[in-house]
């Protein structure tokens, strides 16, 4: 059924408009407790206290609106995962390997029945409504080798006007022959999915070398390329996820000074590139990503059930990096932001540098879209925004509702939510104002 070019949305609004840092700056966030949402034709046209920006308004300009009246419960910008990967749904919590094992053992397998569009097209939409279920509007997908694969994802994207990030996967040694592509197959096939999805509506176009083992010289020389052919198509990989890993590119490519080197050798660092993992990094490695505004993909869940070793993010930041939250399913073990919020805390504190809960939230929104470069269109409120946003329920299971009576600050809420909370605490998603998906909120 149609409904209205306009919405109100009335909650507890909490945005951010900077980084919060390790002590909470006043100006980095903005939090009206009743707080609305004036959205028009999908972008966000005004913010405020609900009493000031209703006396905005026309009696007959909030009797046009939709309206979604959500009490006290929190109003916050699409969640924005930077790093998953879709085709790796059906795997995840399969029994422990390391990365390179996983690849081979779960990985690989699963990613060859995308041969097959109607299986694509089925993992799509699961994948698509797991994300809305989860509050996840935006994301830097992965889809297989095959071309049919962004096919599905996008043409799902599409549908529910997501704005979306995803590539076809560029792989053409050291995997199996039904995944392997070919420098001239994977230039024509990008070729065409860049000439049917990029800036399709919310859509845009990753180029997807899985990482450096599996693409020739030539192949990251083609995915170099390409990235100089557009000014805005974006490049998405792995880096430094595993010692093994690290070692095996060191033997690919001995004439390079390191893992980093090789991306940048091929010219694939730079706005718009964002790598999962980057745990493992060498100094001139963390300096050459700030330096070119190389992203890195945070993914606590995936980097401790593989094994793989603890991302420093207060490093990372403070160093210049641009850093997203990510849950690399099916690495990862859930779609949701929010348990890996409360992982990527554990981690923190792993490193001795505990992930503060207003700054854990902008990582989950604004840095990510940061991350992504989608920062003008979406990541907060501002007006002329996309009106992307997901509400949550702080209370939503009895052990929140229980642990808040102790405690009620914003930040002690917050973080409460991030350590305690889930998908369950999801009410409701919406896309350009409108409800895109129900959450699991019993309230």
């Amino acid at each position: 059924m149609p409904t209205s070019a306009t919405q109100l949305i009335r909650g507890h609004i909490l945005h951010f408009l900077a980084d919060p840092g390790e002590h909470d700056a006043a100006d980095s966030y903005q939090s009206l407790p009743d707080g609305a949402l004036w959205i028009v034709d999908g972008r966000v046209a005004d913010l405020g206290p609900w009493a000031e920006l209703r006396a905005r308004r026309t009696p007959d300009e909030l009797a046009g609106a939709e309206c979604f009246d959500y009490g006290q419960q929190l109003v916050l910008p699409g969640l924005v995962d930077t790093h998953c990967h879709y085709p790796q749904s059906g795997v995840i919590a399969s029994f422990g390997h390391q990365l390179l094992d996983w690849l081979n053992d779960y990985t690989f397998p699963a990613e060859a029945a995308f041969a097959d569009p109607c299986v694509a097209e089925a993992a799509a939409e699961y994948f698509v409504e797991r994300l809305l279920a989860h509050g996840t509007t935006t994301a830097s997908v992965f889809a297989t080798v095959h071309p049919q694969s962004v096919d599905a994802f996008m043409a799902a994207a599409e549908r529910r006007q997501l704005r979306m990030l995803c590539g076809k996967v560029m792989m053409d040694r050291h995997a199996p022959p039904e995944l392997c592509d070919t420098v001239a197959s994977a230039e024509r096939d990008s070729l065409a999915l860049i000439e049917r999805w990029h800036r399709r509506g919310r859509l845009r176009y990753s180029l997807t070398p899985r990482f450096a083992p599996t693409s020739t010289p030539e192949q990251l020389a083609l995915a170099g390329a390409l990235y100089r052919s557009q000014p805005d198509l974006h490049v998405q990989s792995h880096l430094a996820e595993n010692p093994d890993e690290i070692a095996w590119v060191g033997q690919l490519f001995p004439q390079r000074r390191d893992y980093l080197d090789v991306y940048a050798h091929y010219g694939l660092l730079g706005p718009r590139t964002i790598y999962g993992h980057c745990i493992h990094l060498a100094p001139e490695e963390i300096r050459d990503m700030a330096h070119t505004g190389t992203a890195a993909a945070f993914c606590p869940t995936s980097n401790l059930f593989l094994g793989s070793g603890l991302f420093n993010h207060a490093a990372a930041l403070d160093a210049g990096i641009r850093v997203g939250l990510a849950t690399d399913v099916g690495g990862g073990t859930s779609f949701s932001l929010i348990r890996t919020l409360g992982e990527a805390y554990k981690v923190s504190q792993m490193l001795g540098r505990p992930l503060p809960p207003l700054r854990a939230w902008w990582l989950a929104t604004l840095a990510g879209a940061r991350a992504l470069y989608l920062d003008e269109h979406i990541g907060n409120f501002l007006p002329g925004k996309e009106a992307d946003c997901v509400v949550l329920n702080p209370t939503a299971t009895p052990e929140l509702a229980y642990r808040l009576q102790y405690g009620g600050s914003l930040s002690e809420q917050l973080f409460a939510l991030m350590v305690l909370g889930d998908e369950r605490c999801v009410v409701a998603t919406h896309v350009l104002g409108r409800v895109a998906g129900k959450g699991n909120s019993s309230v």
